[in-house]
């Protein structure tokens, strides 16, 4: 779907979006315990209805109603092929949980997931005992358990996310386990997990975040969990504020263990306007000028970092590109032919990408189906010379279903 996003002031009030790292979580947990959890505020993006069918399939009852996902887990597998769509997270969580069951389980998934490797699941499952092949490192995947625990020994430079699957399969095994991290990037996503697993009763230690010991034959419970909001999608709801608007985002908890919550470091050191209450963010259009930032443990940042940095004085440096190359598309590659196309100017040079803010103009630009590219080309249209079409826009679905009906809710022009 192409939209056409014309230049616009936003205004208003917002809540921010609910955190779909937070419920596929939750839903992979309370899949696990044995009776009726309660999901509190889920996310209802694709991502997350991924998360829900691989749920039923494992043997799950799910029952999504407008603000609360009812589910009552069980261990009898339905489906011995489970399809991931197009997350990341539920293909690395939902593999080491579907080892542990003795069935054949094939795991499959859609579009961009096919072209990401995935040759560390089955590694750390065969040092496991587990039989799982890829193919050729990608999907599909076949696993067949079950997983009695142990040690192995994972690289956690390309992602988290298989640490917090093997996090929450390794409780149920027979054995104690130990898990060996080598160069673990993303930690906070880490300490979201581990805040899951303990609020299902869940017990877990991390030894500087190198050494993860579990004792097995836990039991999950029951729980009554509510999701937080997301603060990946709420950057760039601060990021629109900052360059055209007068907005007030609600929601965001500021002692969230989501690293997106740097975006406020961000918008601070670019000499943004913002006010930072107990549970909303007001935030106004200023000068910007240029910054500095790692986004080494925040990957997700860089898309709305460089929608910010286009508007910024100067030449703004952003370190972390090596974590961008694995994602929906490369990120680095495309966030710079896309801002290219709106006069933005981008350089990258080894593991840090330059951006020289400008006054991006009106061009016809496209997501590469990559959610995170499509809500940084429409933030950056808001203070546009000219109008900006954005196609493939519908990838935002993946992430933030509601993106656009709430950039409309705040003012902004945007036609289909």
């Amino acid at each position: 779907m192409e939209r056409h996003i014309e230049p616009s002031a936003i205004k208003g009030n917002i809540k921010a979006p609910a955190s779909k790292s937070m419920t596929q979580r939750a839903i992979a947990a309370a899949l696990l315990a044995d009776g009726e959890s309660l999901i509190h505020n889920p996310s209802y993006c694709d991502d997350s209805l991924a998360a829900m069918s691989i749920a039923v399939g494992l043997g799950a009852r799910v029952e999504p109603q407008v603000d609360q996902l009812k589910i009552t887990g069980s261990a009898t597998l339905k489906e011995s092929k489970l399809n991931c769509g197009e997350s990341g997270l539920a293909i690395r969580m939902f593999a080491p949980i579907a080892a542990l069951y003795s069935a054949e389980i094939i795991m499959v998934g859609a579009n961009s997931l096919k072209k990401r490797p995935l040759f560390m699941i089955e590694e750390a499952l065969n040092q496991l005992g587990v039989k799982c092949t890829s193919t050729g490192g990608f999907l599909p995947i076949t696993i067949q358990g079950p997983i009695v625990g142990g040690n192995c020994v994972i690289d956690g430079s390309i992602s988290s996310q298989l640490l917090t699957g093997l996090l929450m399969a390794l409780p149920l095994a027979s054995k104690n386990s130990e898990i060996s991290v080598k160069n673990l990037k993303s930690k906070p996503y880490i300490d979201m997990t581990i805040q899951v697993l303990k609020s299902f009763g869940i017990r877990v230690d991390n030894k500087g975040y190198s050494l993860f010991t579990i004792p097995g034959n836990q039991k999950y419970v029951p729980h009554s969990y509510t999701v937080e909001a997301d603060w990946s999608g709420g950057a760039f709801l601060l990021v629109a504020g900052a360059i055209n608007g007068q907005l007030c985002v609600k929601g965001l908890r500021t002692d969230s263990m989501q690293s997106d919550m740097r975006i406020l470091k961000a918008l601070e050191d670019a000499g943004a306007d913002i006010a930072i209450g107990e549970d909303q963010i007001e935030i106004s259009k200023s000068e910007l000028k240029a910054f500095e930032f790692d986004a080494s443990e925040s990957p997700d940042l860089f898309p709305p970092l460089v929608a910010l940095a286009s508007y910024c004085k100067g030449t703004s440096a952003i370190k972390g590109v090596s974590r961008l190359i694995f994602k929906e598309s490369d990120r680095a590659k495309t966030l710079k032919e896309e801002f290219n196309k709106m006069g933005v100017k981008i350089e990258i040079k080894d593991d840090v990408m330059f951006v020289t803010g400008s006054q991006p103009h009106g061009a016809r630009v496209e997501s590469h189906d990559d959610h995170r590219i499509a809500m940084a080309l429409a933030v950056a249209s808001l203070g546009a010379s000219g109008k900006v079409s954005l196609r493939d826009s519908q990838c935002v679905a993946k992430s933030y279903p509601c993106f656009f009906e709430d950039l409309r809710s705040l003012g902004v022009s945007v036609h289909e």
